[in-house]
């Protein structure tokens, strides 16, 4: 009789088990890896972090690992959540709250983190006919984009992670500021009395978002903001200024042309306070108003 052939011997996987978070390489999952989460990465990257970018564009993808950056195409790409130790989320929201959380929500809140950022918006407050608000003012929103980062915010809160929520000013820094349009001659100066705007250089934003990394305060606010709100004529003329160049000819806002858009900026009038992230992370703003601010700009595009 023919003899049975021996079953073969299972072989067993041994998988690596997953390190405890607190033993894994600092690992940072940014979620639409856009202007300031860049910033922050040219701080986070000499410093031997590894950074993980999402991006929608395949070019874009292409720039960002010459920076440094793992980008990855979302969505499309499943998230290595098992793998990071930080998130931070840049993607706007819309009608129905934070886009990715729609999808992933679960995902995320199961996931073990040491540090949780959601960069939001001034906006959430709302119109305070130009008086001073700070991280504890009501959140009483007028436009249609302060209540969906509203709306945003209450639903990273409710994920029970370590969550720190920031609310940026006016963003500007390196190829964001008035230069290119003072230069081109489509700056315009809008005027519309005892209108003022609080703003931020991106420097400053990836210095405040690196001390709270490494300070922790998880459900805390912070306001991201510089020491001077001013009126927008007056960034404009001092750009003017610094380039030599004509201030350009003033507008009244009642009778200025600007699209929807551009309107709904001047809807709103605060001055931000900027208080708790000095005296909670310790931060020396290297731009504390516009003047300073710009005029880096200019020495830098000089270099």
């Amino acid at each position: 009789m023919p003899t049975k052939p021996h079953p073969k011997p299972k072989i067993k996987l041994h998988r690596r088990p997953t390190p405890p978070i607190n033993e894994r390489m600092k690992t940072l999952l940014s979620l639409g890896h856009g202007y300031c989460a860049q910033a922050l990465a040219q701080v986070l990257l000499p410093q031997g972090w590894r950074i993980i970018g999402t991006t929608r564009s395949p070019e874009k993808a292409r720039h960002l690992r010459a920076q440094g950056v793992e980008p990855l195409l979302w969505p499309g790409t499943a998230l290595p959540l098992d793998q990071v130790t930080h998130l931070l989320t840049s993607i706007s929201p819309d009608a129905a709250g934070d886009p990715i959380l729609n999808v992933l929500g679960p995902q995320i809140a199961a996931t073990p983190l040491q540090w949780a950022g959601y960069l939001s918006t001034t906006g959430v407050y709302g119109d305070h006919c130009g008086g001073w608000v700070n991280e504890d003012s009501p959140l009483t929103p007028t436009t249609t984009r302060g209540q969906q980062r509203m709306l945003a915010e209450a639903q990273w809160q409710a994920l029970g992670l370590p969550l720190h929520i920031f609310r940026l000013a006016g963003i500007y820094g390196p190829g964001r500021g008035p230069f290119a349009k003072v230069r081109d001659g489509t700056a315009r100066r809008i005027l519309k009395p005892g209108q003022v705007f609080s703003r931020i250089h991106v420097a400053d934003i990836a210095q405040t978002l690196a001390a709270s990394i490494a300070r922790p305060n998880p459900g805390r606010v912070y306001n991201l903001c510089d020491d001077d709100p001013a009126p927008p004529e007056d960034v404009i003329a001092y750009a003017a200024k610094l380039l030599g160049l004509p201030i350009p000819l003033a507008e009244s806002w009642d009778e200025a042309e600007m699209t929807p858009m551009a309107r709904s900026f001047y809807a709103e009038n605060k001055r931000v306070k900027n208080n708790r992230i000095k005296s909670e992370l310790g931060i020396h703003l290297r731009f504390p108003d516009y003047r300073a601010g710009l005029q880096a700009l200019l020495d830098q595009s000089a270099e």
